[in-house]
């Protein structure tokens, strides 16, 4: 992630993730675990978003890709107990990135790649 990346508050998760949602819906995604104690780890690459959610009631952000076609069911990545949520640049529109960080140090990044036909940021 780059310098324009911009933590969201709390009270906004819910609401932007929605947002950011709607916006790269069908987009290609990438998710990279970063674990200080296990290292690197792709999660999956390239696949097709779904959503990314966060659920204040079980305190978890939620990545699920695929599921649009028959070549790959919906999986889904659930990150424990997030503290942060930055995301590059800071519009749901525009957004390359997000990064989750959870309660144990682990970085979560979500790359979207804009799906053919779609203008970043529009």
């Amino acid at each position: 992630m780059t310098q324009t990346r911009t933590e969201r508050p709390l009270i906004e998760w819910r609401d932007f993730l929605e947002r950011l949602t709607a916006e790269h819906q069908g987009d290609e995604v990438t998710i990279e675990v970063m674990n200080p104690e296990i290292g690197d780890q792709d999660e999956a690459e390239r696949l097709a978003f779904s959503y990314l959610e966060y659920d204040n009631k079980d305190d978890v952000v939620i990545v699920a890709v695929g599921g649009q076609d028959g070549r790959y069911p919906l999986l889904r990545h659930i990150i424990y107990h997030p503290r942060k949520i930055l995301v590059d640049p800071p519009s749901p529109g525009s957004a390359r990135a997000v990064e989750v960080e959870d309660q144990e140090g682990t970085h979560t990044i979500v790359t979207l790649r804009p799906r053919a036909g779609r203008n970043p940021g529009s």
